[in-house]
């Protein structure tokens, strides 16, 4: 019995010792890998080049799944509007890059006055034509490791995807605002716009429009009065502001609900809607200009004034020749052009 009682005695005294090791061990790992991770010094993961983003747990994203959940936190695009503003029956024509679309638009008849037995000489109206040249092109490629895409519980694949055919769309949109106002009639544009009253003022670079929270509303509506001189339909008319004009009309008599003639001021749903016969339309990809001073481009028009026409050519994950892992790469081609300049306008504004 009391060898017994010595060997029980003996065995914890043993557990004990190994328990006090163990955490001693424990202990001390802990104090080690926390001043590695303090000093920098600690790797977590497989290793990567100096500048490769790590989508990991321990990646500049700072992304753990066992703290973020898996949905991604949404991203603000710039708004386009070529979808709105500009007609697009043309894109199931284009054939590839270089190609081009003949758009035929319909004569002008003559009418003259009849005389009794004075005969009729016959008009022949010519059928002109505009081309539609799809020559722009725009594209993305992204590289993608097969680490990140194995230990990440998102589909990056299709995140990249997506994001490269938004920007490409975005793209886009800021090539053709740019390009609109070289190409506009010009009894719309300038300090003496107006086909029959030329004393309009829609400004030019170098005498922008100044626009206030009071005289807004009077502007657009003289754009209005150049489309009616241009005899242009009240129906599917547009204007695209950047905004801070928008932000003007909010500020304008407008935003009194009883003025505008809605259920609800725009001070307080935000939506500007219909202004004399134009869907608003806000937009960051309007031309601007530093100098000789700065000022904004505004443009307004008729979707029978311009078209535009596009197409995802090519959206690609193919393998990555320099690295394991893929690459992400889409190519959109597109063309776009005034078909009916005295469609279109364009305003040189400032604040």
């Amino acid at each position: 019995m009391k060898k017994l009682a010595l060997a029980s005695v003996l065995a914890v005294i043993a557990s004990n010792a190994l328990a006090f090791v163990k955490d001693a061990a424990v202990k001390a790992h802990e104090a080690v890998t926390g001043y590695m991770s303090n000093a920098g010094l600690m790797a977590y993961g497989v290793p990567r080049a100096s500048g490769i983003p790590d989508y990991g747990p321990a990646g500049t994203i700072n992304y753990d799944p066992e703290i973020y959940s898996g949905k991604l936190v949404e991203k603000f695009y710039k708004t386009t509007v070529f979808g709105e503003i500009a007609s697009t029956d043309y894109e199931g024509e284009i054939a590839g890059y270089g190609a081009q679309v003949k758009i035929r638009t319909i004569p002008d008849v003559t009418v003259s006055d009849y005389v009794i037995g004075a005969g009729l000489t016959p008009q022949y109206p010519t059928n002109n034509s505009v081309t539609l040249a799809i020559d722009q092109a725009k594209s993305f490629n992204v590289a993608l490791s097969t680490v990140d895409s194995r230990q990440s519980d998102l589909d990056m694949a299709d995140i990249f995807a997506n994001d490269g055919s938004i920007q490409l769309r975005i793209a886009a949109d800021a090539d053709m605002l740019t390009t609109i106002p070289a190409d506009v009639s010009a009894d719309n544009q300038g300090p003496n716009a107006g086909l029959t009253s030329n004393n309009i003022n829609l400004g030019d670079s170098t005498t922008p429009r100044t626009l206030s929270k009071t005289n807004v509303v009077d502007f657009i509506t003289e754009c209005g009065l150049v489309l009616d001189e241009q005899n242009v339909s009240d129906e599917g008319r547009w204007f695209v502001a950047p905004p801070w004009v928008m932000m003007l009309i909010k500020q304008s008599d407008l935003r009194i609900a009883s003025l505008a003639g809605d259920n609800q001021s725009i001070a307080r749903n935000g939506k500007v809607g219909m202004i004399d016969r134009f869907t608003m339309y806000q937009s960051n990809n309007l031309l601007t200009q530093t100098s000789p001073g700065p000022a904004a481009y505004c443009m307004f028009g008729h979707s029978a004034g311009l078209t535009f026409a596009a197409q995802i050519v090519e959206c690609q994950m193919i393998d990555n020749p320099n690295d394991f892992g893929y690459i992400i790469r889409g190519l959109m081609v597109f063309g776009y052009e005034v078909i009916g300049p005295n469609y279109v306008g364009t305003a040189v504004v400032k604040q």
